[in-house]
């Protein structure tokens, strides 16, 4: 029989028997040791602060009511400004870090100001199939934007989905709320011009 000794501690952490205990974090080798977040309310205009304090209250300061919150503003003002962020941030207590996971995450949210009307291009595979693709780059050249980007007038985004579930209606395109079945290159140009000015 023989004995064998450890002379280190484990680095792997097994995270289904993590306890929290905190034991792996003070045997860390590495040391990595975290820095307080310091939490600086963000001066905003009267106006917004009046907004944003009927949104948080509406959504009664939590954080299993963020999601809520973050998509309120994000009706409110067509994205998530950063300033608004950082207000909530320090008036909830949540780490802005934890505020812009969420922001990054869901599709449905923005960081950067984004059109009146969103113009999705359905480049799913019976969309694409039957001429998406040549929807979409008809509309960058009539926007004068690519996929992705908003008019300097802040009345179209344009993006590029993968399915919208109508693939008889192939290709569509939705225009804000409103949905444009067996598009053409014609059509759509049309379409685009009952929302414009």
């Amino acid at each position: 029989m023989f004995k064998v000794r450890v002379k280190k501690n484990p680095r792997f952490v097994d995270e289904s028997k993590c306890t929290g205990c905190g034991s792996c974090w003070n045997n860390c080798p590495v040391r990595n040791e975290p820095q307080e977040e310091e939490i600086v309310k963000p001066e905003l205009e009267e106006k917004d602060l009046e907004k944003i304090s009927v949104l948080i209250g509406n959504n009664e300061n939590g954080r299993g009511t963020l999601v809520p919150l973050l998509q309120d503003i994000n009706l409110e003002y067509g994205y998530l400004p950063e300033n608004v962020l950082k207000y909530v941030s320090a008036e909830l207590h949540i780490p802005l870090s934890q505020i812009y996971n969420i922001a990054t995450f869901y599709k449905g949210f923005s960081l950067t100001p984004r059109g009146r009307y969103v113009i999705s291009v359905c480049l799913g595979t019976a969309c694409h199939v039957r001429g998406g693709q040549r929807i979409a780059e008809r509309l960058e050249r009539d926007l004068g934007i690519k996929i992705g980007e908003t008019t300097s007038d802040l009345n179209f985004t344009l993006e590029a989905v993968r399915c919208l579930g109508c693939c008889g209606l192939a290709p569509v395109v939705t225009i804000g709320d409103d949905l444009y079945g067996k598009m053409n290159q014609v059509k759509v140009a049309k379409t685009v011009e009952k929302y414009k000015g």
